[in-house]
């Protein structure tokens, strides 16, 4: 079986098994969303839906966060991490969409403040439902493993994984291998037993072997 087979049988079991509607963060509202992939950088989605709920209340929209000294901003998003810069880039997004919508192509999201191709996926594909491919840690994690890609950088990942899935697939795809990396594919310790993508993983005898000798 080649490469572009397995992925097709993999897609297809995820695609089954998984929740057709998987968010891992609450806010709906374009800005707010983008606002809170921001901030997901280096933490947790549960600490990210709670802070934004203080953030949001207190600058609802881009015209408030906009005008936010950044010292309150810093203040609020604290428990996020790297809090400085991420205060630093969240209010300078909010001037540059201050007086337009949220751009919905992979060229104008990365021409915002504190936006790299990770967080323009995010948009394109949740908000705009446009083809995206999403590299996390938990994403990246998965495809090596499954040895769909051999490569950890994220745009490498991006390319390759893009090239054997067709563009209809492939947010569905970043969304069920995202998941499928917190549930069941850990990163320390993968559930391999019971495994449904164990007949298709290169990786599993190696970690089954590991664990028996433990």
């Amino acid at each position: 079986m080649d490469k572009k087979q397995r992925m097709q049988e993999i897609y297809t079991i995820l695609d089954t098994l998984l929740p057709k509607d998987i968010q891992f963060l609450d806010q709906r509202d374009p800005f707010r969303f983008l606002i809170s992939v921001i901030l997901s950088a280096q933490t947790t989605d549960r600490i990210v839906n709670v802070v934004v709920k203080d953030l949001f209340a207190k600058y609802p929209d881009k015209q408030a966060l906009s005008d936010a000294a950044l010292e309150d901003v810093e203040a609020i998003i604290y428990p996020t991490g790297y809090y400085r810069n991420k205060a630093k880039n969240i209010v300078a997004c909010a001037k540059a969409l201050r007086d337009r919508e949220l751009p919905d192509t992979m060229e104008e999201l990365v021409k915002l403040p504190g936006v790299g191709r990770k967080t323009a996926s995010c948009v394109l594909g949740d908000i705009y439902k446009k083809s995206a491919i999403i590299v996390d840690t938990h994403f990246s994690r998965v495809v090596n493993r499954l040895n769909l890609v051999d490569t950890k950088d994220p745009e490498k990942v991006e390319r390759e994984v893009a090239s054997l899935l067709e563009e209809s697939k492939h947010y569905r795809f970043s969304m069920t291998a995202n998941l499928f990396g917190r549930t069941v594919c850990h990163a320390r310790k993968p559930e391999c037993e019971d495994c449904p993508l164990s007949s298709l993983c290169p990786s599993r005898d190696a970690f089954l072997k590991t664990r028996s000798k433990g």
